[in-house]
């Protein structure tokens, strides 16, 4: 029988979900930054940490999908429940500001993009258009239409794997530096490697992937009882996410290593400075694609940031919560929702130094990072909790891998400062 590949595609497409929203969301403005930097001070030497991060990412956010299916609860409800209320509340008190911060510098950077595509247009007017935007749309529209406009969203992503190929490239140089580990042992190597990592694996996408899983399967209407079937789907849609979040960090590197570091740029500062920094050495279109990109990017990770926050404290005050309800259901979650994205643009309105609050966002997350891992790997080995699904030996091996290694960059971290 001959397969339909159009309807093959579409079923595809059916089968990501959360795992894949959170993956792309994981390359946001602030992220973009980041590998941009790395790309343009160091070439392509810090390609292979493309590799090295998608193990990390899959397992730890696997297992955080596994605990939504499992618990029916998000990440906030099953601490709150199986663990001592102070160490949740020390959770939400350190990450709210974090994330928050991240919020005002992916909007920072989106308006600045903006303004770079109409010039005659404040920056600070497209900030306002976008926030009233996120916010109207997060409110009034139900979670299976904003799950299948995040869905497409993603696919701005795919702007970045183009970029590379709009200048000759060096494939032999290319492969060396993906498959051989060049590292420099510089303070300022290190540091941009603790900031990769950082931005890679990032707490408030542990707390959404696992509110998303319960929700998706809320909304699909879906047995409370769990079956395999339903662990090996999610374990697609995460392992999908990942890698495609891994994909374009990686391009994102080949681009700015192969354009801006051959041409001598090396000091980026913001995603601006980097769509600048192409235009003379790549030419109008690897400029417009890193700008538009910017801004997709930017519509995908900020409801995720802010999603993130009104489910913790939705979850941690007992109110009612989840993008499946209306209003005035769950008016607590929607306004700390609203509230979170409207702190996000008075940052910008206050001239608060966007890079400075990633500096001080990238030392929280590190903090919080190892010590979250270490809980929730608690939590997937605990049979009371998993019942039967909790972890196999190769999740538990990528995830003290995994804890080790963000130890390790929360030390260099304070180290390299």
């Amino acid at each position: 029988m001959k397969v339909n590949p159009v309807k093959k595609t579409e079923k595809f497409w059916r089968t990501l979900g959360p795992g894949f929203v959170t993956g792309s969301s994981d390359d946001d403005p602030s992220g973009i930054a980041t590998y941009s930097q790395a790309g343009a001070a160091f070439g392509l030497t810090t390609l292979w940490t493309a590799l090295v991060t998608f193990p990390m990412m899959a397992a730890v956010q696997g297992m955080c999908a596994r605990i939504g299916i499992v618990t029916a609860s998000g990440l906030t409800k099953t601490l709150k429940i199986h663990y001592p209320k102070l160490l949740l509340y020390a959770f939400v008190f350190i990450s709210f500001p974090a994330i928050i911060l991240n919020i005002g510098a992916d909007i920072a950077g989106m308006g600045a993009v903006a303004t770079m595509l109409f010039p005659s247009v404040n920056s600070i007017v497209f900030s306002f258009v976008f926030v009233a935007f996120l916010i109207i749309t997060l409110i009034y529209f139900p979670y299976k239409k904003i799950a299948a406009v995040l869905k497409w969203l993603c696919l701005t992503l795919m702007l970045y794997i183009i970029v590379p190929f709009l200048v000759k490239q060096d494939g032999w140089a290319i492969l060396k530096a993906t498959f051989i580990p060049q590292i420099k042992w510089t303070k300022e190597y290190i540091a941009i490697l603790v900031a990769i990592l950082g931005t890679t694996i990032s707490p408030y996408l542990f707390f959404w992937q696992t509110s998303m899983e319960k929700e998706e399967r809320e909304s699909n209407k879906k047995s409370l009882i769990v079956d395999k079937s339903d662990i090996t789907d999610m374990r697609t849609d995460v392992n999908l996410g990942m890698f495609f979040s891994n994909f374009v960090m990686y391009f994102i590197i080949l681009a700015t290593g192969s354009v801006l570091f051959r041409g001598g740029i090396t000091n980026i500062a913001t995603v601006q400075d980097a769509a600048s920094a192409l235009k003379p050495l790549a030419g109008n279109s690897a400029y417009l694609l890193f700008a538009i990109g910017v801004i997709g990017t930017g519509l995908l990770a900020i409801p995720v940031l802010a999603g993130s926050v009104s489910y913790m404290i939705a979850e941690t005050f007992g109110w009612s919560e989840g993008l499946n309800t209306k209003w005035h259901q769950s008016k607590g979650f929607y306004l700390i929702l609203a509230i979170s994205i409207l702190i996000g643009l008075g940052i910008n309105l206050l001239g608060i130094d966007p890079i400075k609050a990633l500096i001080f966002t990238a030392i929280v997350y590190g903090v919080t990072a190892p010590v979250l891992i270490a809980i929730i790997m608690h939590i997937c080995n605990n049979k009371k909790i998993m019942g039967e699904f909790t972890n196999k030996l190769l999740s538990n091996i990528l995830g003290w891998i995994t804890l080790i290694v963000m130890t390790v960059a929360a030390v260099a971290l304070f180290v390299t400062m």
